[in-house]
């Protein structure tokens, strides 16, 4: 039996491997191009979500109290990122907007209140929110109110987010 050299074979196996590379780096590539995308997309997402939520009841409170001009009708967050200490990353738009939310939720009462009793509100708002811890995606942060600013019959709060730690 003859066996045919192999010599002949050895410039295809090489032209194939070159071709199965260039497959998995081209694989690769469009992964790492589709998720970065797709990753954009999804942040863009989450904050349309936050703002329809947001006007739907901004909606329902300018409906209900349309007549009277001396009424929290709108409630707008606003966050700053708190000092950067050793070993804590910068927080992400996702988280900032998980915490908003859940703070949007908390200060929910406020709506409907009379503007000129916001000293009595504010001093509440601070003692059930100054500190308070808020758990997103199995990290904890908490919350330092900075300002707080009534006008038109919107409540504008200006937050600083913290990562938790333990004392």
């Amino acid at each position: 039996m003859r066996v045919p050299p192999f010599q002949r074979f050895r410039h295809f196996s090489q032209i194939s491997a070159i071709f199965v590379l260039g497959m998995v780096v081209g694989g690769i590539v469009y992964n790492a191009i589709f998720h970065l995308g797709y990753n954009v997309l999804w942040l863009k997402n989450q904050d349309l979500r936050v703002q329809i939520e947001q006007y739907q009841k901004d909606i329902l409170t300018l409906k209900k109290y349309s007549n009277t001009s001396t009424v929290i009708r709108e409630i707008k967050i606003r966050a700053e990122e708190g000092k950067a200490r050793e070993g804590t990353a910068v927080l992400d738009q996702v988280t900032t907007k998980e915490i908003i939310r859940h703070m949007l939720s908390d200060l929910e009462p406020m709506r409907g209140r009379s503007m000129f009793e916001i000293d009595t509100d504010g001093k509440l708002a601070r003692l059930l929110l100054d500190g308070k811890v808020y758990p997103v995606r199995d990290k904890e942060y908490t919350v330092r109110i900075r300002t707080m600013l009534v006008m038109e019959g919107v409540l504008q709060i200006w937050v600083e987010i913290n990562p938790y730690t333990r004392a």
